[in-house]
């Protein structure tokens, strides 16, 4: 009998993606909050006046600074920590503690010489802050990233050329690089957890959106980053995607960057946040005002809005976006109004806060805490000595009756 040829390694793995959610990841690795039936967000009311910190919000909810660059992350009004807030704050996720507590971290897009890399604030399980201490050093213009359900955070620097990160929220492991991401102007990531996928932004104007297959996953179920295929999208009229395999991942200076070695790939006008939510991937371009709604299911990519031809184009400056767990898709404004806007599965559109008196700033790293009682963000420009949206930053907590628009 005739035996077939063996697989390829990229044909085993483009075979195998598919299957891959059906591995041994289990549910407490490979499981992101499932968006319950709810309420939506955009229903939470009018914006009131602004409070002490100049922040717009709905009536029964509350802001206060947590963090203000350059300063001493208090615990309390006389009691500080001994770590200083990193400068331009931007890309910020939550992550789960064992004692009922939890730890948002944020990037710094600046260079490393001014800080850069990623920092972390450690909340007790009553929202008071425990500590903070820096996760990542020695990197440039971290802007976004994302977490992985398996409690880590990538950090992405958009620089030529730049790498991912994979960072320890904790603060307990080191950082470690992961290249087979590839090397471009990185913006976000996110992770699909029943396909086992990452995707990832690109913020070029003329930038791709991308999709990594891991090459399986290790013992202790974290998908393996330092091995797989990088793939780019090219999307045809009916928004169907085809993944194309890159040539090169991972291109020297001198070599072809990711976007140009398939001309056949879609370009997108400045990838920015993404965020994977109940098989549907979430991202934004600033060049073109838009948020894409991607179906990991059929492969089909559709615009959730444009602000060209939206009826209610309140939402300018897209930037990061993060999903409530009542599905809500949440976007943060660069510039704009200063605005964090919801947008809802009806497709209705609403702000849900705003920052005043810092127009030359712009909203980054939106977060829910774990159990979806506070929303944390920053005002990447905001000043906390002169007012205005020209310093180096304030990272804000809102807190309010978020769950009573979740039905439980």
């Amino acid at each position: 009998m005739k035996q077939s040829a063996p697989l390829s390694r990229r044909e085993l793995l483009r075979k195998s993606s598919l299957g891959m959610a059906a591995l041994a990841i289990g549910p407490s690795l490979l499981s992101i909050s499932r968006p319950l039936s709810a309420q939506s967000l955009a229903q939470i009311g009018p914006l009131q006046a602004p409070d002490e910190n100049g922040i717009r919000l709905p009536a029964g909810f509350s802001s206060r600074c947590i963090a203000a660059a350059g300063q001493r992350v208090r615990r309390s009004f006389w009691n500080r920590t001994a770590y200083r807030w990193h400068s331009y704050p931007d890309g910020g996720a939550t992550f789960p503690a064992d004692d009922g507590g939890w730890v948002y971290v944020s990037n710094s897009e600046t260079i490393s010489l001014l800080g850069g890399g990623v920092s972390a604030i450690r909340f007790h399980a009553d929202g008071s802050v425990n500590d903070a201490y820096r996760i990542l050093g020695g990197t440039n213009l971290n802007c976004a990233g994302g977490p992985t359900p398996w409690n880590t955070w990538l950090s992405c620097e958009e620089i030529d050329f730049g790498r991912v990160y994979e960072c320890d929220p904790f603060g307990k492991q080191p950082a470690q690089v992961r290249p087979a991401l590839g090397f471009f102007k990185h913006e976000a990531v996110a992770v699909d957890d029943q396909f086992a996928m990452l995707y990832l932004t690109e913020d070029e104007s003329d930038g791709r959106l991308y999709r990594f297959i891991p090459a399986g996953q290790h013992r202790d179920g974290r998908l393996n980053l330092d091995d797989g295929i990088l793939q780019v999208a090219a999307v045809d009229e009916q928004g169907f995607v085809s993944w194309l395999d890159l040539p090169n991942p991972t291109p020297s200076l001198l070599e072809t960057p990711t976007r140009e070695q398939l001309p056949q790939s879609t370009a997108f006008n400045g990838g920015e946040g993404i965020w994977y939510s109940q098989g549907q991937i979430y991202f934004t371009t600033k060049g073109d005002n838009r948020v894409w709604q991607l179906d990991t299911n059929l492969n089909q990519l559709s615009v959730l809005y444009d602000a060209a031809t939206a009826a209610n184009p309140l939402l300018t400056g897209v930037d990061n976006l993060t999903v409530s767990s009542g599905g809500d898709v949440l976007v943060a404004e660069d510039g704009g109004d200063m605005q964090i806007v919801v947008i809802d599965a009806q497709g209705d559109v609403a702000p849900l806060l705003q920052v005043t008196g810092q127009d030359d700033s712009e909203i980054t790293g939106p977060a829910f805490s774990p159990d979806g009682n506070r929303l944390y963000f920053s005002s990447q420009r905001g000043s906390a000595i002169f007012g205005g949206g020209k310093g180096f930053g304030i990272t804000y907590e809102i807190t309010g009756p978020f769950r009573d628009f979740v039905k439980l």
